[in-house]
């Protein structure tokens, strides 16, 4: 791509602060001041959504940053439609920075009769004129292959090992636990960084939503475990693993989840739990409440997304960022004793 193309942001209702904090990355990157793109997202009486843009995005290469979050619908349509306002401005390229890809769940027909929601997402992102996705944790990676266009899997991985290693003084000690077997290979990932053990709960339903059994596979014993997931949703699994875990003689429960989701009593329920604490990242924007949790920490993911977006704009390497070496400068200013 033509390396005169300067990336330039424009933003939902989904998650304003990231984006700003994004803009603010990138003006410290540039050395110049960036912006995001003047325009109005709002809902008519009826609710309709309603774009229209202010700046001139005629040839220029526009990254759209919009979590698909709660409301998921009505953060979907505002991506469609913003899409389509830029792509009827000539707008040279259209990125969808999605930090939370809503419907990601639903990436398989678990029943008869049930769709494949991930796919329709895909295509609608792709019918709508986006060129390419810039996402975080997707919830089974498969989903990169619903897309015929580019899509840009980042991973909080990293991050929470520069995290772990700021934060905890005895890693020897440390157990990084996967929640199910289907949660192995991230388990896996973040306890190879740190040099930690790795364990396992395995979980039995008797029905959908319901656990019948828990057991531990792994020695937790006087061990400070770490729970690690992509998403937490109500919390009633995290918390019943965390209680497990406790049983089973740790010392410590912490976890590490990308997206916070935590619908319902999830907050009520981790304020009240047997975790010492429970870390995020940004990707969805917190409530008032879970920022007034006080075993809640919020880890930002602006740093990583800005230089990403960089990247991308710039043709330049995206699967750099999940090396240690390229991660840790960029980080430090919040984890200043790993990059010495």
């Amino acid at each position: 791509m033509n390396p005169i193309f300067k990336p330039k942001l424009i933003a939902g209702n989904s998650n304003q602060t990231l984006a700003r904090s994004i803009a603010r990355r990138i003006s410290i990157h540039r050395g110049e001041p960036v912006d995001l793109v003047h325009a109005r997202v709002e809902r008519f009486n009826d609710q309709e959504i309603f774009v229209e843009v202010f700046d001139n995005v005629r040839g220029e290469d526009m990254f759209i940053i919009q979590s698909t979050s709660n409301p998921a619908n009505d953060n979907l349509m505002e991506l469609l439609i913003m899409c389509d306002a830029l792509r009827r401005s000539s707008a040279h390229r259209i990125t969808a920075v999605m930090p939370y890809f809503g419907y990601a769940r639903q990436d398989r027909r678990s029943k008869a009769r049930t769709p494949i929601s991930a796919k329709l997402i895909a295509n609608l992102l792709t019918q709508a004129g986006i060129a390419r996705v810039l996402t975080m944790d997707l919830h089974a990676a498969q989903i990169q292959g619903f897309f015929d266009i580019p899509v840009d899997n980042l991973y909080a991985a990293p991050v929470f090992a520069l995290d772990i290693k700021s934060n905890f003084k005895d890693l020897d000690r440390l157990t990084v636990v996967s929640p199910d077997v289907g949660g192995v290979a991230r388990a896996r990932e973040l306890a190879e960084r740190i040099g930690a053990d790795l364990a396992i709960v395995d979980k039995r339903r008797s029905a959908p939503g319901e656990i019948a059994s828990m057991t531990v596979i792994g020695d937790v014993q006087d061990r400070i475990c770490i729970i690690v997931d992509d998403i937490c949703d109500t919390a009633g699994t995290l918390v019943k693993a965390a209680d497990l875990l406790s049983s089973q003689g740790a010392s410590e429960v912490h976890a590490y989840i990308t997206h916070g989701v935590l619908s319902g009593p999830a907050v009520e329920r981790v304020r009240n739990s047997s975790m010492k604490s429970l870390v995020i990242t940004d990707s969805i924007a917190p409530t008032q409440e879970v920022r007034m949790t006080p075993n809640i920490r919020i880890v930002p993911v602006a740093p990583l997304f800005g230089q990403a977006i960089l990247n991308i704009s710039n043709g330049t390497s995206v699967s750099s960022l999940f090396g240690a070496d390229t991660l840790e400068p960029i980080y430090e200013a919040l984890y200043p004793t790993a990059a010495a």
